[in-house]
């Protein structure tokens, strides 16, 4: 890994874009978190889509900036890309309910199978 840190910066355009040494592994983190990937002729540019709200902008900035940290990369979050509430920086998959946990039991009438 790199000295240099992963910038993650909103530009004045209003984009939020990724600079630094992104290897594979990081790149994947990336897309994870939502952002895209663009081949250039001096390289990759990497970017949140436009037009999805601040909110959501911040929200998956945050988690990216995040999970990169946990990862052991050096980390600079522009500080208008922090997400509000802790809370709201990990976008989360829905709840399990306890029904989809549990074992069915065969339906009436069905064989069982011996054991040998």
């Amino acid at each position: 890994m790199s000295d240099e840190p992963i910038r993650i910066t909103r530009g004045q355009g209003g984009e939020v874009d990724v600079e630094g040494p992104v290897d594979g592994f990081a790149a994947s983190v990336l897309k994870r978190a939502g952002f895209d990937t663009y081949p250039t002729l001096r390289g990759v540019w990497i970017r949140l889509p436009f037009d999805l709200g601040r909110t959501w902008e911040n929200e998956h900035a945050t988690w990216a900036a995040e999970m990169l940290a946990a990862a052991r990369y050096r980390v600079d979050l522009d500080p208008d890309l922090r997400a509000v509430t802790p809370a709201a920086s990990t976008p989360s998959a829905p709840p399990r309910t306890k029904t989809a946990m549990t074992a069915q039991s065969a339906p009436a009438g069905t064989p069982r199978r011996q054991r040998r």
